[in-house]
C-alpha cells in the first residue's frame, strides 16, 4: 500500500507544467552529455577550491556567474517547442560568449582598478551591455519573463529619470551609458553585488550539500521516519507529509520541486485515508513552503538574509526556531481537527516502517545536520562549514551499505548540485541589476518614503502595505529574488519605526515566500493539485487556509522581538547568555502563542473533541487571536476564551460518547 506513487516520468511531468526552472533538455548525444557534465562538476569544485583559496571578488563573481549561464545555454532551451534532443548552433555561440565576459574581466582586471580607476571605456560598456543581455535571456530559461521584465523596467528608469515630467521625488541627474552599465559590470553593486557574493561564497554550498544528502538516501529517511512516527497516528499520513516536507523543503529551499518530489509520496497516502483531493494537495504545499522557514537551513534566503543585514547566519536560525515550530504547530493541529471531524483513521502499524529499524538503517544521515549545527554555533565561517559537512557526509553516508556512496555517485552530487545552483544563481545577478539600479540613483529612498506615506506615521499600515508589496512580488518571483528585492526597497520603511534589521526582514522573508501558496498564482499549491487531481483555486485557497498561523506570526515577531530571541540591543541572545527575565519572557510569550494557535486551528476547523458550532468558532477565534496578541490584558481573556471553549465542548465530547455507548 505505501509503494504506490508517482513515477518519475509522471513527476518530470508536474514539475515542468509548473516549475519553470524544470524544462531542461534530454540530451541523446553522449558526448556531450558527458561535456555538461564535466563543466558542471567543474563548477561545483571550483566552488569548493575558493572556499579556502578565494579569488578577488569582482572577479570570483564574474566567474561564478559566467559558468553558470554558460551551462544554462546548454542545459535550458531556448523556449518550449525547441528540440531538446540537442543543443543549437546559437546556443553554443552564447555559451562561448557568457565565459568571454569572464574572462576580459580577468585579463582586464589590473587596468580596470588602477589605470582606469573603475572608469569604463568603449570595450568595457560593451562587454557590460553584452553581459547583461546574456544574463536576462539566462533568467528569461530558468525563470520565465517576470524577473527579467522587472529588471528591464528597472534598468530603463536612470535612462530618463532626469526627465522633468517625472515627480520630483523621481529625478535624479543625467547617466550616461558610461555611468549605468559601469555600475553593473565594473563594480560590485550590479550584477555581482552582495545577492551574487552570497551566492558564490555559501550558498552553492549548501545546495550542494543538499545535493550530497539526496544522493546518500536523506529523502528516504525522512519519509520512513515520518512513517513510523506519525503514520498510525488519527490522519497520520497528513502529518508524515507535513513532517517529512517540512525537513526536506528546509534543506533544498525549493517549494514546488518539494510538493512534487515529496508530494508524489504522501498525497496519494492522504487520499487512500479519506483526506480530500483539495486538502490533500494543499497540507503538502503547505508544509513545503513552509520548510524555507525551518532552521537549521532554511533554505538559500537564509544566506542572503546573513550577508545583506550582517546578522550571522547562527543568530537567524535561532531567531527563526520559534516562528518556524509555531507555523508547523498550525498545520499540523489543523490536520489533526480536519482527521477528527471527518473520522480520518491512521495507517494500520504493521504496514509501517519501526523507528527502531530506521533509525538503525539511516539514523546515521542525521550526524552531518548535527555537525553543521555544531560547525555554526561555533562560528566557523559558513562557506568553511558547508565544506566540512559535505566531506562528513560522505564519511558518515559510508557507514552503511545502503546509504554508501560510491565515486560514481559522489560525481553524480557534484553534477546535481551545479544543475541546481543554477536558478538561484540567475536570480540573484538579474536582482544585481535592480540593487544598481536602486544604489546608482537612490530610488529605494523613493519607495522607502512612498511606503512610509502609504502608512500614515502608523506601523501596522506600514506593515501592511510592505506584506502586500512582497506577496505581489513573490506570486510572480522565486523566493530568493522577491526577498532581495522587497528587502532592499521595503524592509528600510520600517526602520523609521525603530523595527530592529533582523525583525524586518524576516518579516519581508516570511511573505515573498508564502506568496507561493497565495491565489491567484500560488505554484506550490498549483503542483499539489496536479498531483492530487484537486482543483487548482480550491487547493491554493485551502492552503492560504492552513497556512493562517503563518500570516499572523511575522506581526508577532514585530510587535514583540523577544519571538526572535532578540535582547534590547537587535541583536539575538547566545543560548548561554539568556538573562532570567529574558528567558522567562520568550517562555510566556511562546506558550501563550501555542495555545492561541491550537485554538485558531481549532476554530478554522471547526472541531475540538467534537464539532464546533458558528457561535463556538467566533468565541474561539477570538480568544485565539487574543492570546496571539502580546499583551497581558489580551493574554488573560484569551486563555479565558479558548479555556471555557475547550472545557465546554470536551464536557459535550463526553456527553455524546455517553450517549453511543448506551444505544
Amino acid at each position: 500500500m505505501l509503494a504506490e506513487s508517482l513515477t518519475e516520468e509522471q513527476q518530470s511531468e508536474l514539475l515542468e507544467k509548473f516549475d519553470t526552472e524544470s524544462k531542461v533538455r534530454k540530451l541523446r548525444n553522449k558526448k556531450i552529455v558527458l561535456f555538461v557534465s564535466a563543466i558542471a562538476i567543474f563548477y561545483s569544485l571550483f566552488h569548493l577550491y575558493i572556499t579556502f583559496y578565494p579569488m578577488p571578488a569582482l572577479q570570483q563573481r564574474a566567474v561564478h556567474v559566467a559558468i553558470g549561464i554558460a551551462l544554462i545555454f546548454l542545459i535550458y532551451p531556448t523556449h518550449g517547442k525547441q528540440d531538446r534532443s540537442k543543443i543549437a548552433i546559437y546556443d553554443w555561440l552564447l555559451f562561448v560568449l557568457a565565459l568571454w565576459t569572464a574572462g576580459y574581466l580577468i585579463w582586464e582586471y589590473s587596468a580596470i582598478v588602477t589605470s582606469r580607476g573603475g572608469i569604463p571605456n568603449t570595450a568595457d560598456i560593451v562587454m557590460a551591455i553584452l553581459a547583461v543581455v546574456l544574463i536576462l535571456e539566462a533568467a528569461r530559461r530558468v525563470t520565465g519573463w517576470i524577473l527579467p521584465l522587472l529588471a528591464l523596467l528597472f534598468l530603463s528608469y536612470p535612462f530618463f529619470s532626469h526627465m522633468d515630467w517625472l515627480p520630483v521625488k523621481m529625478m535624479t541627474r543625467q547617466y550616461d551609458l558610461g555611468d549605468i552599465f559601469g555600475q553593473m559590470y565594473l563594480k560590485t553593486e550590479g550584477l555581482y553585488s552582495t545577492a551574487i557574493g552570497a551566492s558564490v561564497s555559501f550558498i552553492f554550498l549548501f545546495i550542494l550539500f543538499g545535493a550530497f544528502l539526496a544522493k546518500s538516501g536523506m529523502g528516504q529517511f525522512f519519509n520512513d521516519l515520518a512513517l513510523a512516527l506519525a503514520g498510525h497516528k488519527q490522519g497520520g499520513p497528513a502529518k508524515v507529509a507535513v513532517i517529512s516536507s517540512g525537513f526536506m523543503g528546509s534543506i533544498n529551499g525549493a517549494a514546488v520541486a518539494n510538493v512534487v518530489g515529496t508530494g508524489a509520496f504522501t498525497i496519494p497516502m492522504m487520499k487512500r485515508v479519506g483526506y480530500s483531493k483539495n486538502f490533500a494537495g494543499a497540507v503538502e504545499a503547505s508544509a513545503s513552503v513552509g520548510g524555507q522557514i525551518l532552521p537549521p537551513i532554511m533554505g538559500a534566503s537564509a544566506f542572503i538574509m546573513a550577508e545583506t543585514t550582517g546578522v550571522k547566519y547562527g543568530t537567524i536560525a535561532l531567531a527563526a526556531l520559534i516562528p518556524a515550530v509555531l507555523y508547523f504547530l498550525a498545520v499540523i493541529m489543523q490536520v489533526h481537527f480536519r482527521a477528527g471531524k471527518e473520522n480520518l483513521k491512521g495507517i494500520p502499524k504493521p504496514d509501517l516502517p519501526r523507528v527502531k529499524e530506521v533509525m538503525k538503517e539511516r539514523g546515521h544521515l542525521l550526524l552531518p545536520i548535527l555537525f553543521l549545527v555544531y560547525l555554526l554555533y561555533r562560528n566557523v565561517p559558513i562557506g568553511h562549514a558547508a565544506f566540512y559537512t559535505i566531506i562528513a557526509t560522505i564519511i558518515v553516508a559510508a557507514i552503511r551499505k545502503t546509504t554508501r556512496m560510491s565515486f560514481k555517485d559522489i560525481l553524480g552530487a557534484l553534477d546535481s548540485g551545479a544543475r541546481q545552483s543554477l536558478s538561484v544563481m540567475v536570480a540573484c545577478a538579474v536582482v544585481g541589476i535592480i540593487i544598481g539600479v536602486v544604489s546608482l540613483t537612490s530610488f529605494g529612498n523613493v519607495m522607502t518614503t512612498s511606503i512610509a506615506s502609504l502608512g500614515a506615521g502608523s506601523l501596522f499600515l506600514t506593515l501592511f502595505f510592505t506584506m502586500l508589496a512582497s506577496m505581489i512580488l513573490g506570486m510572480g518571483l522565486p523566493s530568493i529574488p522577491a526577498y532581495i528585492i522587497t528587502a532592499t526597497m521595503a524592509a528600510p520603511a520600517l526602520a523609521a519605526f525603530d523595527v530592529p534589521i533582523l525583525v524586518a526582514h524576516m518579516f519581508v522573508f516570511y511573505f515573498g515566500i508564502f506568496a507561493n501558496i497565495t491565489p491567484p498564482v500560488a505554484l506550490a499549491a498549483f503542483a499539489g493539485a496536479g498531483i492530487s487531481g484537486g482543483d487548482p483555486m480550491k487547493t491554493g485557497f485551502t492552503a492560504l487556509k492552513l497556512s493562517a498561523a503563518g500570516f499572523l506570526i511575522p506581526y508577532m515577531f514585530v510587535y514583540n522581538p523577544a519571538m526572535l530571541m532578540l535582547d534590547t540591543t537587535n541583536v539575538a541572545m547566545n543560548a548561554r547568555e539568556f538573562p532570567v527575565a529574558a528567558t522567562l519572557d520568550i517562555a510566556l510569550i511562546t506558550i501563550t502563542a501555542v495555545v492561541g494557535i491550537i485554538g485558531l486551528s481549532a476554530a478554522i476547523e471547526g472541531y475540538f473533541k467534537t464539532n464546533l458550532n458558528v457561535v463556538g468558532r467566533i468565541v474561539l477565534a477570538a480568544g485565539a487571536l487574543m492570546l496571539i496578541i502580546p499583551e497581558t490584558i489580551t493574554d488573560v481573556i484569551g486563555i479565558i476564551a479558548v479555556g471555557i471553549m475547550f472545557f465546554l465542548n470536551s464536557v459535550k465530547s463526553k456527553r455524546a460518547d455517553v450517549i453511543q455507548a448506551n444505544r
